[in-house]
């Protein structure tokens, strides 16, 4: 049976070099992997995008209905400097931190365990029924049922099961995480040549998990590894709408905020999401270039 492939078009995007119309110049030397064209066009868009929200900010004139970019910026330096506690769970421990890091510490306790759980869960399943028939045959009738299912339906059970708090919303980031990259692993397994299974076989390959850790699991590889890159932002979604119900952390922070009509308080824990995605996806990016480095 097939599934349908969790590939997005996010963790899809090549990593080759682009060409403009001057040809996509780029740096010398030791920074020769540098598209300082590219570089140049972002500051120009990005610069644009700024005049054009500090011009509409200022046209509405008042702060809660839209701040401006400076208004944001003003906001992210006094989260960032006000001083609190951070609570280390199980061990009670309380350590002085800022506002804002003190927050973003609170989210990656929900963030990272659903994330890693749900990453490995799901690529050891997908992997499982791409390669068994027998198993893909008596699953897939339930994961077609469940996979419509969006994670926050499953809040109700987080809050019964295990309570409004770091264990609820990780359960919830966790289930995103499990059906990005169940599908892509299952992809990847499926979309394994059987010619390649053939050569392998006669070049002495043999049993099944042989076979899985020899040939499949390399040739899923970059698939697998698409739906981990996916996962890191789409988890970061996941994880701000699980805090909205309550749990501590950014997406509280931000629902909390604005109900208080600071919105640039909003703005400037939206601008952190984006810097912590920005960070954890170009790490990634990097990993993923090493590992895959044999496809060039």
């Amino acid at each position: 049976m097939s599934l349908e492939s969790g590939a997005t078009a996010e963790a899809g995007t090549p990593d080759a070099t682009r060409s403009g119309d001057d040809g996509g110049a780029t740096a010398t030397g030791s920074l020769s992997d540098v598209d300082t064209a590219g570089l140049a066009y972002g500051a120009v868009g990005t610069a644009t995008f700024l005049a054009v929200w500090q011009a509409a900010a200022m046209a509405v004139g008042r702060t809660y209905l839209l701040p401006s970019p400076v208004e944001v910026a003003t906001a992210f330096v006094v989260e960032l400097t006000a001083p609190t506690t951070f609570t280390v769970p199980f061990v009670g421990v309380s350590l002085p931190a800022t506002r804002l890091v003190a927050n973003l510490l609170q989210s990656l306790l929900h963030y990272l365990p659903g994330l890693v759980v749900g990453s490995v869960l799901g690529i050891a399943l997908g992997v499982a029924m791409g390669w068994s028939g027998r198993l893909d045959d008596a699953l897939t009738p339930v994961t077609r049922f469940l996979r419509p299912i969006p994670p926050l339906a499953w809040i109700v059970f987080a809050i019964v099961w295990i309570g409004i708090g770091h264990g609820g919303a990780a359960f919830i980031v966790g289930i995103g995480a499990f059906w990005i990259n169940f599908y892509n692993a299952y992809a990847g397994v499926e979309g394994v040549s059987t010619h390649l299974r053939e050569v392998a076989e006669t070049l002495g390959v043999d049993g099944d998990l042989r076979m899985i850790r020899k040939v499949i699991l390399p040739a899923a590889t970059p698939s697998i590894a698409t739906g981990i890159r996916t996962s890191i932002g789409q988890c970061w979604m996941i994880v701000v709408a699980a805090e909205l119900f309550g749990a501590p952390g950014v997406g509280f922070q931000i629902i909390n905020a604005a109900q208080n009509l600071a919105t640039d308080v909003s703005v400037a824990y939206m601008a952190v999401i984006s810097l912590v995605f920005l960070v954890s996806d170009g790490a990634f990016r990097r990993v993923e270039r090493r590992a895959l480095a044999w496809r060039d």
